[in-house]
């Protein structure tokens, strides 16, 4: 199943609705975000049907409760905050003239603690900048979801590192993990675009500003 948060075009919405992708139709689905469709189990009723091509997609998870980033068997937490979608515009942080995009998947929890599904994620890194703040100012989510078992990543996603995410704590639905693929791009700069895009995934595009 593909899954998203999309808005019609001519709606201003911060956070959009949850849908269902089928061919070249985005299906609305009762639930108020994804994370509440993953908290239910999966499963709402279907309200209307709007063509792909009149949306706008959305992040798939905008406010979410924790986001860890896997770099071997270890992780860094990100900033929740910093979350932005497909074709939202990057701002350079303070004091940095060029940033640089950082391609992983991430997977999104589901209400058992499981994977729920997987979409891209543009860890943005800014060079200039030292510490934590070098990654604190964005990171960029969607344009789709594909839950499992369409799509397994493997076992970068596997009983490791999910236990390792849950040891002492509790995961929650909508929770962001990335780990395993890490793929750096070149550095861009203010009034440029960047397109991220892995099979079967569809791109993540977002322009940088000053």
């Amino acid at each position: 199943m593909i899954l998203c948060m999309f808005s019609p075009k001519e709606a201003e919405l911060e956070r959009g609705w949850p849908g269902r992708i089928d061919g070249d139709v985005v299906v609305q689905l009762a639930a108020q975000t994804l994370q509440a469709f993953f908290t239910g189990g999966g499963t709402a009723r279907e309200h209307a049907e709007y063509p792909l091509a009149e949306v706008d997609l959305r992040a798939p998870v905008l406010r979410p409760p924790s986001v860890r980033i896997f770099d071997g068997a270890d992780f860094r937490f990100a900033n929740p905050a910093a979350i932005h979608g497909p074709g939202d515009v990057v701002h350079l942080p303070a004091g940095v003239e060029e940033i640089q995009p950082v391609l992983r998947f991430a997977a999104i929890v589901g209400a058992d603690g499981a994977v729920a599904g997987y979409t891209l994620m543009n860890d943005w890194f800014a060079p200039g900048l030292a510490g934590a703040k070098a990654h604190d100012f964005a990171i960029s989510l969607g344009p789709i979801v594909i839950t499992p078992p369409q799509f397994e990543f493997g076992r970068e996603f596997g009983d490791a590192v999910l236990a390792r995410a849950a040891a002492n704590t509790r995961l929650y639905p909508g929770d962001v993990i990335a780990a395993g693929l890490k793929v750096a791009k070149d550095p861009v700069r203010a009034g440029e675009s960047v397109e991220l895009e892995r099979a079967p995934f569809w791109p993540l595009r977002n322009t940088v500003a000053a």
